[in-house]
């Protein structure tokens, strides 16, 4: 049985990234087998050892549950298909997972062509690319993911397509009383991107914000944070009335179609949040 399986969407545009990131994996130090989910076009299949082909565009989330119920490995790891691990990224890797039951998540660090690290990509609110550190949060497309842990929460929430995906599941975790890591030292190439370029950010954002809360604060906290982020959001592009509307749109789409089911965390995990520097309100 391989020890870890690495899911890969992509939707057959990037045929030399694909190979890049596939060939990266297969060069670790531990045995893998990968998963190639096909939400579009027609990639070059024979560089996975398991290819699942729904047939139409699912999404990140569940593209990403599709492949990791395909495989059997007992860690997962989401690489995205323009990305590369950085060397032996997973021998390391295992070996903290064997060393800590508890260990749920370990985030990759994210760096670009540069050697750079966006802020985006660090979690927590004092960022610091450099430190490896207890987090609340983790980048989808570089982690390793426990398959049990994983299992536990059930997954990726399918409906939510693209966008806080990751933070919907860190905090069911951390509530389950599973522990993320952000391990500095382990690396993924990326192109550098904004993900602004996207034309349905904003109204995804927006929408999966509404669900995020929904799904998993409590009622004060949940209109805190929808209430917040939509001061924030507006204040930020002031002067750019598209972003604005579709962002009040997709929250309005969020309040009339709420994906279930609705288990808010405990209190003692809003603690944990706030001591580990991300309050579920910011």
């Amino acid at each position: 049985m391989p020890t870890v399986t690495v899911v890969v969407l992509t939707m057959g545009d990037r045929p030399a990234e694909l190979a890049a990131a596939m060939e990266s994996a297969r060069q670790q130090s531990v045995d893998v087998e990968i998963v190639l989910v096909v939400n579009g076009g027609d990639p070059d299949r024979s560089l996975a050892d398991i290819i699942v082909e729904p047939g139409e565009n699912l999404g990140i989330p569940e593209g990403r549950n599709r492949g990791a119920a395909a495989g059997t490995g007992t860690l997962l790891c989401f690489l995205d298909d323009d990305g590369a691990l950085d060397g032996d990224v997973f021998g390391p890797a295992v070996k903290e997972f064997a060393a800590d039951d508890r260990l749920g998540v370990l985030g990759l660090r994210v760096v670009d062509e540069h050697g750079r690290t966006a802020r985006r990509h660090v979690p927590g609110l004092r960022k610091d690319a450099e430190r490896s550190a207890p987090a609340t949060a983790f980048s989808g497309g570089a982690c390793l993911v426990r398959r049990s842990a994983f299992d536990e929460v059930g997954g990726l929430c399918g409906p939510f397509h693209y966008g806080l995906e990751e933070t919907d599941l860190a905090w069911r975790l951390i509530d389950a009383r599973w522990e993320i890591t952000y391990r500095a030292d382990l690396k993924m190439r990326h192109p550098q991107s904004n993900p602004t370029r996207h034309p349905e950010f904003f109204f995804h954002t927006a929408r999966n914000r509404v669900w995020l809360a929904h799904r998993s604060l409590p009622l004060t906290l949940a209109v805190l944070y929808v209430a917040n982020w939509t001061l924030v959001t507006v204040g930020r592009n002031i002067n750019r009335p598209t972003a604005v509307q579709a962002h009040l749109y997709g929250t309005l789409v969020g309040l009339r179609e709420r994906p279930g089911p609705r288990r808010p965390v405990a209190w003692r995990t809003v603690g944990a949040l706030c001591r580990m520097g991300r309050p579920p309100v910011i």
